[in-house]
């Protein structure tokens, strides 16, 4: 066999490697829950609404739940509902399906002429009308952004590291697509002769240069460098959520937008290495907790005590809900 035909068989099982070994949500396990869901009928669902709502008010965490449904819906009352929301009996899956496939897991809980305004994909902006949304820009003038839990087989990946972080290698590393991006960009431009930062463009041939490109590393590979550059794409950086669950330091500058993960209340040198906007610190910053590694080790503590409220399944469905009902209320639509 030719060098040139066992180098392309040899990515060829690269590739396949990656594919069935990524660390991600198994998105064939994702549609079949949810399929198998719809199949539960709506009036059972409805009558357990109350019960289910009822037994949260006697739960130690409730006030902490109620405060991520304030911050989530933050209507007031009186909003109007958007003239051509869609009653919740006549939502489709279609389309970006996981958006309705993820709203309607707990829209049908109550009453199905009940209407939403659903947004999907990747939302920077404010709508003018009330909507639910996976993401929105983080600020106080953003009540018109209802968020979600939507796309979560894609964004909410939440994993337990067996690899201590002194184990692993003193590096900061980014693999991600570039294309389109000013600051991934920049990134690569800046540092991809760096010994320190390690990057590399998953891309396609021929639409990057050709010594960005590299190809992908399955999350547990990615996890064997202490340090992960974390940065927002077409709205939020979708790897922060596994960064900040593993016993890797996520590193990235102050977040523009936020999903369910409330990227808003994230704490620069608190819950993640803060760089500057511009990313020419970045080295600085690595060096400097390569040498004080326990304050890296304190940065992934409070990012593991701040990933730990998303994981406790029952209070992610009773924020859920919640969260509609406050949407129907302030909508003036049936809450219950």
């Amino acid at each position: 066999m030719k060098d040139s035909d066992q180098e392309s068989q040899n990515t060829l099982l690269r590739r396949l490697y990656a594919t069935i070994f990524n660390g991600k949500n198994p998105k064939w396990k994702y549609y079949l829950y949810s399929y198998i869901r719809l199949r539960i009928p709506a009036w059972y669902l409805k009558r357990k609404l109350r019960s289910t709502l009822a037994k949260a008010t006697y739960r130690s965490d409730y006030a902490d739940i109620l405060e991520r449904r304030n911050y989530y819906c933050k209507l007031g009352p009186a909003t109007a509902i958007p003239s051509d929301a869609t009653p919740i009996a006549d939502v489709k899956i279609k389309g970006q399906k996981v958006y309705p496939l993820d709203t309607l897991r707990f829209a049908r809980w109550f009453d199905s002429s009940n209407k939403i305004s659903l947004l999907p994909g990747d939302i920077i902006h404010i709508p003018q009308e009330p909507s639910i949304v996976k993401s929105r820009p983080i600020g106080d003038n953003n009540a018109n952004s209802i968020l979600l839990c939507l796309d979560a087989v894609r964004h909410f990946i939440l994993l337990k590291d067996k690899i201590p972080f002194a184990q692993k290698i003193d590096k900061a590393l980014f693999r991600g697509r570039t294309r389109g991006n000013v600051l991934r960009t920049k990134l690569m431009e800046d540092y991809i002769n760096s010994s320190l930062i390690d990057v590399g463009d998953v891309d396609k041939p021929g639409r990057i240069p050709e010594e960005w490109r590299v190809l992908k590393l399955t999350i547990p590979e990615q996890l064997k460098s202490k340090f992960i550059i974390a940065l927002e794409g077409n709205d939020v950086a979708s790897n922060l959520k596994w960064i900040m669950s593993s016993n890797s330091v996520a590193v990235m500058p102050k977040p523009k937008y936020e999903t369910w993960f409330m990227e808003g209340r994230l704490i620069g040198g608190y819950h993640y290495i803060e760089v500057l906007p511009d990313l020419s610190d970045l080295e600085q910053k690595i060096r400097y907790y390569i040498e004080h590694p326990w304050e890296a080790e304190e940065i992934i503590a409070h990012a593991h005590e701040y990933v730990d409220q998303f994981r406790d399944p029952e209070r992610e469905k009773i924020t859920s809900l919640l969260t509609l009902q406050r949407y129907f209320e302030a909508t003036g639509q049936n809450p219950i």
